[in-house]
């Protein structure tokens, strides 16, 4: 008998698989999905091992297959195992990302009237009993839900439990409905020839059935069948006519699966590869020869914003294309797929699919479909796209690799797309092209070793050939206080934009702070309004005239008084991208505004509308946060103000020097890449901090030997890595012993093994202390082989674990 491992869709099933036997005439393969007995339930469950012994003596049979083809690859089954293992996450979370959407399916839980004994006295139970009794007497089922909104979810779970074990109750289960299948619609077909249908057509006039006539009349002269929805539209039938022409033998109704497609109203020209430069051809030559080999590797293409490292890729998945393999490419924010996916299905007309979460859940089941059935070459999205079930895998690029959006915060598993996709190429045999204007530091650290091969991109691409990048100007606003200007925009910045404006040329302004002031103080007390379940100041929305916590989304009007001490003496205080749209307009009065941050694009297809309209310059000045700081090739703009260069600076983060060089550095890419040249104005309070510097010397060689230098001295990653262990809790007492316990229990188990090189920083509270009613803890580990360490350890509900952190 064969046995199979499977990962099962259970809370209780942690990192492990559990053994279930084959029963006879049951075929299944490798990375199938299935369901399973476990416990009294039927569970979904991905089958990851094949073998002759089980793991465990007595074994349950598969119930059955949900899908008679596997839904992983070997290359995805070995990819979940690794990510579960070196994140410390669940099995079947990990294993979950690689599923068609709209896969899983819980259990749903039902409640029926069970076999009340004669003469059994119903006044001997509690009153919830009696209540939940009554719930189901008389009905088939009810259920758990029902009876959890009506008593409360603990109460209906205990009363419920107990009912069940004296037999007054009967608990039975079943899957929820399917989310996502394709997507049928009806078509109308001729079942006469078209010479028979017109004939009849004629008859039908006659005898004064002039709708069943001219639907009749309309199929004949169609040349296959049509779309219902089509023939209503065009010749405005009804659904009776259509009956009627089908119980006469004349039409028959099919229905007929159609695609649910993402770029159908997108009109894309298809285009022609670039002659590449000098320098885009070596690089494209090294790419070539590594897909060659058929032994992967990766390449780091570090090139200046505007240098072409798009059209790299494009050739790069061209040559992957000849050699009958496929590609994957990684943009960090949904931002940017609009103006990426163009580019990329203009040379691959039709052989794109996109995925994202701003898709339907239908428009995602189906590109996933379509990737699987190996239907097109390239496969374009955000961080969890690199789990596409691309057959054939030959090439992922990551575009802007350094970007913190990679990394999956605040869900298990706490995964990085970078390390995953370096994995998954490994186990496919596939290459990586990993490409920056301003690369980690941990990847350029990686390059430099001779881990990755390094790429150059040194010089802009641009119409005007021989365009430098832009001149940077860095203006101290210690200065400007010293000379009286109290406004957002320096003299120097304030000039430029008129120039600009006046020229009708474009311009970004870059502030990385949502609202219109980040706090609200009272002048006479110093009482600062704070969320209720936040640790957090709360932000001024000048639109919507109400405070909003950026952590938990609480919200609540301005008050006019202070809280504490009743006066009118509240003062809005810090700088968001409301206020500074504000003061741009009275600054600049001729000037067309457009904003873009998060509080404007929570549309589906708000990214899109904002970008196409600053393309089409429909607006003269451009405000907004980080997006506006990714790859956008906009010709127009000549200038690109960073109204505070100091946000992320003063953080408590061993990165906030990097970060602040990255988002310094990739926004002033955004000017100058047109025919007019460009210029960028950095205002900040500390010019004499290296990043900054470097940053305006477009001079990425000096920052990375200084911080290399730092994080070298300090042991910090790329010479160590990093987990964070945040401990939450209702309560800060309880919360902070927790966390003291488990540093104990670190220190004896690193005293045990006797490890020399883990370090413990901590516990000490997190940055943003209470967020959403909750406590939190951290400790940091700094060392080696930290998952392996923290492995065999047991962490009570209440920590999460996150390793290789990219903040703190």
């Amino acid at each position: 008998m064969r046995y199979a491992e499977v990962s099962v869709n259970s809370p209780i099933a942690q990192r492990q698989t559990f053994s279930y036997s084959l029963p006879p005439g049951l075929g299944v393969d490798i990375g199938q999905a299935v369901w399973v007995p476990f416990g009294d339930k039927l569970l979904q469950g991905v089958v990851l091992e094949l073998g002759p012994h089980p793991a465990v003596e007595e074994t349950k049979d598969i119930a059955g297959v949900i899908e008679p083809r596997p839904i992983l690859s070997p290359a995805h089954v070995r990819l979940a195992r690794w990510i579960s293992r070196y994140y410390l996450s669940p099995l079947f979370d990990a294993v979950a990302l690689m599923l068609p959407p709209g896969f899983e399916r819980r259990a749903l839980t039902f409640i029926s009237t069970g076999s009340l004994p004669a003469g059994f006295d119903l006044s001997s139970l509690t009153l919830e009993q009696r209540q939940v009794l009554g719930l189901i007497e008389g009905q088939e089922r009810v259920s758990l839900k029902r009876i959890e909104k009506a008593l409360g979810k603990k109460k209906a779970q205990s009363v419920v439990a107990w009912l069940v074990r004296r037999g007054l109750a009967i608990r039975s289960y079943e899957l929820e409905p399917i989310k996502a299948k394709p997507k049928k619609v009806p078509y109308l077909r001729l079942a006469v020839t078209a010479g028979e249908a017109r004939s009849e057509a004629a008859e039908l006039y006659k005898k004064r059935a002039k709708k069943q006539a001219a639907l009749l009349g309309y199929l004949a002269q169609q040349s296959g069948p049509v779309p219902w929805a089509e023939v209503r539209k065009n010749i405005n039938s009804n659904k009776a006519v259509a009956d009627a022409l089908v119980n006469k033998g004349l039409v028959t109704v099919e229905n007929v699966e159609v695609r649910r497609d993402p770029l159908a109203l997108q009109k894309i020209t298809p285009t022609q590869p670039l002659t590449p430069t000098d320098a885009q051809k070596t690089a494209f030559e090294e790419i070539k020869s590594g897909l060659a080999g058929g032994k992967g590797g990766v390449f780091l293409l570090h090139g200046v914003t505007g240098s072409g490292k798009t059209e790299v890729y494009l050739q790069a998945l061209a040559e992957t294309v000849k050699m009958g393999k496929r590609g994957i490419v990684l943009v960090p924010e949904i931002a940017l797929t609009p103006q990426t996916i163009e580019r990329f299905a203009a040379r691959f007309p039709g052989r794109v699919a996109v995925l994202h979460s701003q898709l339907s859940l239908g428009e995602q089941f189906d590109e996933w479909q379509r990737i699987r059935d190996g239907r097109v070459d390239v496969v374009i999205g955000p961080r969890s796209a690199v789990f596409a079930p691309q057959p054939n895998l030959g090439l992922i690029v990551i575009d802007e690799e350094h970007e913190w959006t990679y990394k999956q915060p605040d869900k298990s598993p706490r995964y990085h797309t970078r390390d995953v996709a370096l994995k998954l190429a490994e186990f496919a045999g596939a290459v990586v092209v990993l490409g920056s204007a301003t690369p980690d530091v941990e990847s350029y650290y990686h390059a430099q070793k001779g881990d990755y091969k390094l790429l150059q991109l040194p010089g802009r691409v641009t119409p005007r050939e021989g365009t430098a990048l832009p001149q940077v100007e860095v203006v101290d606003m210690r200065e400007e206080l010293k000379a009286g200007i109290r406004s957002l925009f320096s003299r120097s910045l304030s000039e430029a934009i008129s120039q600009a404006v006046t020229n009708d040329e474009q311009v970004i302004l870059f502030l990385n702070r949502r609202g219109a002031a980040t706090f609200i103080q009272c002048r006479s007390c110093g009482f600062v309004l704070r969320c209720r379940r936040c640790d957090v100041p709360l932000t001024y929305h000048l639109t919507e005239d109400r405070l909003v916590c950026h952590q938990c989304n609480y919200h609540m009007p301005v008050p006019q008084s202070c809280p504490r001490c009743g006066r009118r003496s509240l003062k809005f205080l810090g700088l968001g991208t409301q206020k500074l749209e504000q003061e741009a307009g009275y600054n600049f009065p001729t000037a067309r505004l457009l904003r873009w941050d998060t509080d404007v694009t929570r549309g589906r297809h708000s990214h899109e509308e904002i970008l196409s309209k600053f393309r089409r310059h429909q607006a003269d000045i451009l405000i907004g946060t980080q997006m506006v700081a990714k790859g956008l090739d906009l010709p127009l703009v000549t200038l690109v103000g960073v109204v505070s260069a100091d946000t992320a600076l003063n953080l408590p983060d061993f990165r906030a020097g990097e970060r602040t060089f990255q988002l310094l550095s990739q926004v002033a890419g955004r000017a100058g890449r047109g025919v007019r040249g460009g210029k960028v104005v950095i205002q900040t309070y500390t010019p004499e901090h290296y990043a900054i510097q470097a940053a305006a010397q477009h001079d990425y060689a000096a920052f990375y030997n200084k911080e290399v230098e730092y994080r070298l001295k300090l042991r910090n990653p790329p010479f160590t890595h990093l987990a964070c262990l945040t401990c939450s809790h209702t309560s800060d007492l309880l919360c902070q012993r927790e966390a003291e316990r488990m540093k104990r229990l670190l220190s004896q188990e690193i005293d045990s093994q006797g490890i020399a090189d883990i370090e413990i920083i901590g516990p000490a509270p997190a940055f943003i202390h209470r967020r959403r009613g909750r406590f939190r803890w951290q400790i940091i580990l700094r060392g080696s082989e930290l998952s392996e360490f923290l492995s065999p350890l047991l962490f009570p509900q209440g920590w999460v674990v996150d390793i290789d952190p990219v903040g703190l």
